[in-house]
């Protein structure tokens, strides 16, 4: 199963954060997890939300720069030694990690937000290991 993610490009000067953001709460789009990532020039914004493709349209109109794609959000134990457990299933799979972001909910479980090279691959990879996904909706419900 796979979540959508949003990414949005945006220049890396004071303010500009708060601007995406203010597009997506007047547009009623919840933000679940996000991780941002920046160089001297740009921010690369990945969020998990309750309506990507919603998100992705009214940041359009506000003249921000934004794709959606599909990402694994993955439930993992919450103890010791579960993601390299997880890593090392992936990694026997042949499957490039692109990146992966910790996603923080108040549950018994991790969850952690994986991007991979592969994502039929990843998705067979996980299920041929018992490990679960799950989707926005879900996530937003918890």
């Amino acid at each position: 199963m796979f979540a959508t993610q949003l990414t949005v490009f945006i220049e890396n000067r004071s303010g500009r954060l708060c601007e995406v953001l203010n597009v997506l709460r007047n547009n009623n789009v919840n933000i679940l997890s996000l991780s941002l990532a920046d160089t001297t020039e740009y921010g690369l914004l990945r969020l998990i939300v309750d309506n990507p493709s919603l998100g992705k349209e009214k940041l359009l109109e506000n003249g921000f720069s934004s794709l959606l794609s599909d990402v694994s959000i993955i439930k993992i134990p919450h103890k010791v030694g579960s993601l390299q457990e997880l890593l090392r299933a992936i990694d026997k799979g042949n499957v490039n990690i692109e990146y992966m972001y910790g996603l923080s909910i108040e549950s018994e479980e991790a969850y952690v937000v994986l991007k991979a090279s592969d994502t039929a691959k990843i998705d067979a990879i996980l299920a041929e290991n018992n490990i679960e996904t799950v989707s926005c909706e879900q996530i937003a419900g918890i």
